[in-house]
């Protein structure tokens, strides 16, 4: 059968199967309280169940078994749990940068940023479907430029890749801004994972994270930085053409390779310093690192304290 387009954009954001079972067993878990109950893996603020009955789902361990309903197993010898109105679902809502910085790839490495980024997510989205959440994605620039809504549904892997392969990463990046156009349009609390270079101004950036943070979210940011931009392994002069409208510009790299490691250092620290400030988990991440090693820190690192 000819494989249909989303399958194969899937496939070229997905990393190999072998990959993908190192993965196995682990879970993408919440730091904070955060408005869910499935599979037991998340706190949730809400007490007990509301009155109204609304479905059932099948027992997962670690569920309360409190709300089995043994009428149903009699009849079908499986376990299920009774769900009612007031259970919601845990929502991990992925954010992408898709400005043109996050279109830097050196010589010496397989993926762009950008690539990089939409297989960490589309990965991402995989473990969460996996684990019966809820997961949705926001690509931006200097605003939400394409928004998928939160989904467990079978179509939303596909959805996603199919979106991140589809996106062409252009323009400046105002992700202080965009994150505060979030966590307005966020009706409930929940896991949000920020994706890109914070390649912006981080004051604006640190408001953007106090107002999500102030919503009760918990917050991951995954630095996505090429390992050109760390080391500057340039030794010829070499014409550096700016990205997001700042212009080209001939120059010597070993007259300011010491000034400019310094500086990317010092942008780097800070990132850091106002991550932990806000108590958001941060990690940095480099495209010359295998996205399942990146993947495997965050999952038994950003588990709850």
């Amino acid at each position: 059968m000819p494989t249909d387009s989303a399958t194969a954009d899937l496939r070229r954001l997905l990393p190999s199967p072998a990959e993908l079972a190192r993965l196995q067993g682990l879970q993408l878990r919440a730091r904070c309280i955060v408005e869910g109950h499935l599979t037991g893996l998340h706190r949730s603020p809400r007490r007990g169940f509301s009155v109204e009955f609304a479905e059932h789902r099948e027992y997962t361990p670690g569920d309360d078994l409190r709300y089995l309903d043994w009428k149903v197993w009699g009849k079908r010898d499986r376990l299920y749990l009774k769900q009612f109105e007031e259970e919601t679902n845990f929502a991990c809502h992925l954010l992408v940068d898709a400005s043109e910085s996050m279109n830097y790839r050196s010589a010496d490495t397989a993926m762009s940023k950008w690539q990089y980024a939409a297989t960490l997510a589309t990965s991402l989205a995989w473990l969460i479907l996996r684990q019966q959440d809820a997961v949705g994605l926001t690509t931006f620039n200097t605003g939400p430029a394409d928004v998928l809504k939160p989904s467990g549904s079978a179509a939303q892997l596909k959805q996603i890749a199919t979106l991140l392969e589809a996106t062409k990463p252009v323009g400046e990046s105002k992700l202080g801004d965009v994150l505060g156009t979030v966590a307005e349009h966020l009706p409930r609390r929940g896991l949000v994972l920020l994706i890109g270079d914070l390649f912006d101004d981080l004051d604006s950036v640190r408001q953007g994270l106090k107002r999500l943070a102030f919503r009760g979210h918990d917050i991951g940011v995954l630095q996505v930085i090429d390992p050109a931009e760390v080391d500057f392994p340039f030794v010829d002069p070499v014409q550096f053409d700016g990205l997001e409208g700042t212009g080209s510009e001939s120059i010597d790299p070993n007259s300011l390779r010491a000034a400019y490691r310094s500086e990317f250092n010092r942008f780097l620290n800070e990132a850091r310093g106002l991550c932990r400030e806000l108590s958001v988990h941060h990690q940095l991440v480099r495209t010359d690192q295998s996205p399942t090693d990146v993947l495997l820190k965050l999952l038994t690192s950003a588990r709850p304290a």
